[in-house]
């Protein structure tokens, strides 16, 4: 007899432990900042984290204001994250000095922003498989439905729950997470 299928018979689990055990801490996952440099998610250990892919040319796009003042308000127990992304619509169509200075001179934004990514398909970036899978982050899966969906980690790295792109960023379904 395979000496693993043995031993793997011989555990009892429920799902909940499988599910867990499947669980990739998301300070784990790799990812550049707008400028290119890496950010280690590990730093925002004991922080909620809110992450949002955004994009500069979306009816949304004026969030960004509200995630600034989210970000002003709760600078310490909360790390705002922008992750650009194009793939709703083409609507972030520039480059990484194109969505900076864009962010900075017409929404003050001072908050992190990531490199460009695929947040959906194929080439979805590994930050949201973590984000959008269960098997992964160990508690729900979704799917990216357009630009400004946000997502929360607790400090912990654990997923809290992920609000569509209409739940503005200072919406009380966010900001009780937060107090």
């Amino acid at each position: 007899m395979n000496p693993l299928k043995a031993f793997v018979g011989t555990i009892t689990t429920t799902d909940k432990d499988v599910t867990q055990d499947a669980q990739q801490p998301i300070y784990d996952i790799a990812i550049n900042s707008l400028q290119g440099k890496p950010i280690d998610l590990s730093e925002f250990k004991g922080k909620k984290i809110l992450f949002v892919n955004v994009a500069s040319k979306c009816g949304f796009t004026p969030q960004y204001r509200e995630l600034q003042q989210l970000h002003d308000t709760y600078k310490d127990t909360l790390v705002v994250i922008g992750v650009p992304c194009n793939q709703f619509g083409k609507q972030e169509p520039g480059s990484s000095e194109d969505i900076e200075e864009f962010c900075e001179v017409n929404y003050g934004v001072t908050f992190l922003i990531t490199e460009k990514v695929d947040v959906k398909g194929a080439q979805q970036h590994p930050l949201y498989k973590w984000l959008t899978t269960k098997a992964i982050n160990g508690k729900q899966n979704s799917s990216v439905k357009w630009n400004f969906q946000k997502y929360l980690v607790d400090e912990q790295g654990q997923f809290v729950d992920y609000f569509y792109s209409i739940t503005k960023p200072m919406n009380s379904r966010i900001t009780s997470h937060l107090k």
